[in-house]
């Protein structure tokens, strides 16, 4: 399969130059991935070499060339760059655990033509592009499903660009479950482009709980279980290691200079409850 056409996400889809965020820590490398990131169709990945799951997947939307629906394939397959560096469908058959898209097929609905918008659906059905995510977790609209409708509507409704980044939460302390240490928690940074600036937002949801039906126990993760919380993009650079760089300045949530403390996460009881 030929992925020289994708270019992936870009710096500059903001008007600003927004660059990739950069990584702490060991990266999968190989064939067509030489500097540890995977382009897609508006979206790029970086992958954890130890843990064969993404680090975080950077995708650009444009509500201005939305499409309602194309035609894509659903099919999901292994990419051919990184053969084994990426968990597959071993992990899960036969169980609750969803494909949890971290990239979704419904973000990727845009382009200049419905061709273009069905080469990106497409791409997000790679594995390097999801994680283990409990199906009460991944298809709940009133937590982490819920927030990601808001965000595409929203973008959509006002015609708005956004880049979306979004990730698992690594921890040595993560439950194993067939070879593959799964996840407690997931994040996501959101920024959008208005008329008159950036903004940028900062998500936390914990599936610690539901975990256990997988016959696994685990403590209760640091935020509890099955909550969304609202943090600011600083926090999830420290529990990642990811560096979002420019983005720390256009967050609502980041602390004064000089401030030494960080504000504690906010659980999002509904959706206005969120900070712009």
């Amino acid at each position: 399969m030929d992925y020289s056409d994708r270019r992936g996400f870009d710096a500059g889809f903001l008007g600003a130059d927004v660059p990739l965020p950069g990584v702490s820590g060991s990266v999968a490398v190989g064939p067509g991935a030489a500097d540890g990131v995977l382009h897609y169709h508006h979206f790029s990945v970086i992958m954890n070499s130890a843990r064969r799951l993404a680090i975080f997947s950077a995708a650009n939307l444009d509500g201005r060339r939305r499409f309602a629906q194309v035609p894509h394939s659903d099919r999901w397959i292994i990419d051919p760059r990184l053969p084994d560096a990426q968990a597959g469908n071993a992990l899960y058959t036969g169980n609750d655990l969803d494909r949890g898209h971290l990239t979704r097929r419904a973000d990727m609905l845009w382009g200049d033509t419905a061709a273009e918008a069905s080469a990106a659906v497409a791409d997000t059905y790679h594995y390097t592009n999801c994680a283990p995510q409990h199906r009460d977790f991944n298809q709940n609209d009133t937590t982490w499903q819920g927030l990601e409708n808001y965000i595409l509507v929203t973008v959509g409704d006002h015609r708005l660009r956004a880049n979306v980044y979004t990730g698992p939460i690594f921890d040595d302390s993560d439950p194993i479950y067939r070879g593959v240490r799964i996840p407690r928690a997931f994040w996501k940074v959101v920024a959008v482009a208005t008329v008159d600036r950036l903004h940028a937002t900062a998500y936390l949801i914990e599936q610690t709980n539901l975990l256990d039906t997988l016959g696994r126990s685990a403590e209760e993760g640091p935020l509890g279980a099955y909550r969304t919380y609202q943090t600011n993009v600083r926090h999830i650079e420290s529990l990642t290691g990811v560096n979002f760089g420019v983005l720390r300045g256009y967050d609502p949530l980041e602390p004064p200079p000089g401030d030494a403390e960080e504000p504690m996460p906010t659980e999002l009881h509904g959706l206005g409850d969120i900070k712009l």
